[in-house]
């Protein structure tokens, strides 16, 4: 099946009530593990590439890797940057086949952040290609982006509608609470829904996103605690918040650090259990596995298993 735009999806998604999940990839056990959860699951899916991804794995490889799950699948898969920090990178990732980017102005001043929103809608637009902004700043760490608590920002109603109106973006990445990174709260979870209502009441029918969305799965923290990590007191979104949230106007919700926590405590207990193991095949293999299940299992948290 070939690529598909992340506007279909988010269509669907709002009419039924559920959120696509938006998984970061970077290289081909973890492409693999999550295509295979939602074939199974049958779950609409977008494959995330990070500006870090693309410089790691290299934009070639990567998409030839999604190119091939294509091939062997009928899944309707969105192909998106995200975090994208230049209107040249943004560019690239157009000419190069991706079907949906993220430009991130979040750090700059109101003004400049439209500025460059509305620069990279005014190329990808007439290639076919949505865009996603983020107005406000989540806190935590995420590869390029390092955002201290005392910096983030919430995202607010009113400039929300005239931020949408103004750049032209086609989904817009909100803040009410999530973080980037293992370490999201200090003390109880607490996601502002409030805030969450009043952008949905400036913005009506309108695709909103979450990031730094994943749960940290504990059995994963204490996989890798267990076999020689140092995570503790990491905690994450409950997933009852995030379940309530994917039955909202947030229709893309996105997943990378329980990713990182599946692939990494399971090679960990390989290594552990078997320290003599050399074959990469023996120690990928099950975090491939670990993956699909995690994957199976966030799908149905967002409600999107079964949805095709």
């Amino acid at each position: 099946m070939p690529k598909v735009s992340t506007t279909g999806l988010f269509e669907k998604a709002l009419a039924g009530g559920y959120a696509v999940g938006a998984f970061n990839v970077n290289n081909m056990e973890i492409i693999q593990g999550i295509v295979e959860a939602a074939e199974e699951e049958k779950a609409p899916l977008i494959l995330q590439i990070s500006k870090g991804a693309r410089e790691y794995a290299r934009h070639e490889y990567l998409m030839k890797l999604i190119e091939a799950a294509l091939q062997i699948s009928d899944l309707p898969i969105a192909v998106h940057l995200d975090h994208g920090d230049s209107f040249e990178l943004c560019k690239s990732c157009i000419d190069g086949g991706f079907t949906s980017v993220m430009i991130d102005g979040s750090h700059l001043p109101f003004a400049e952040n439209i500025a460059l929103v509305k620069k990279v809608v005014d190329y990808a637009h007439p290639r076919g290609v949505p865009v996603e902004a983020e107005l406000g700043r989540l806190a935590g760490i995420e590869e390029h982006v390092s955002v201290s608590e005392r910096d983030a920002i919430f995202t607010n109603p009113d400039q929300a509608q005239e931020y949408v109106e103004r750049t032209g973006c086609d989904s817009l990445a909100v803040a009410i609470g999530t973080s980037h990174g293992a370490y999201k709260f200090k003390g109880e979870a607490k996601l502002d829904f409030e805030r969450l209502e009043e952008i949905q009441e400036k913005l009506p029918g309108y695709p909103l996103v979450l990031h730094g969305a994943s749960s940290v799965l504990q059995e994963f923290v204490a996989e890798c605690n267990k076999y020689g990590g140092a995570l503790p007191g990491a905690q994450g979104v409950p997933e009852e918040m995030i379940s309530r949230a994917a039955k909202t106007n947030v229709c893309k919700i996105n997943i990378d650090t329980d990713l990182r926590l599946a692939l990494t405590a399971t090679i960990r207990k390989v290594f552990a259990e078997k320290p003599a193991e050399f074959d990469p095949r023996k120690y990928l293999g099950p975090a491939r596995s670990a993956i699909k299940q995690m994957v199976k299992h966030k799908l149905r948290v967002l409600g999107a298993a079964g949805r095709l």
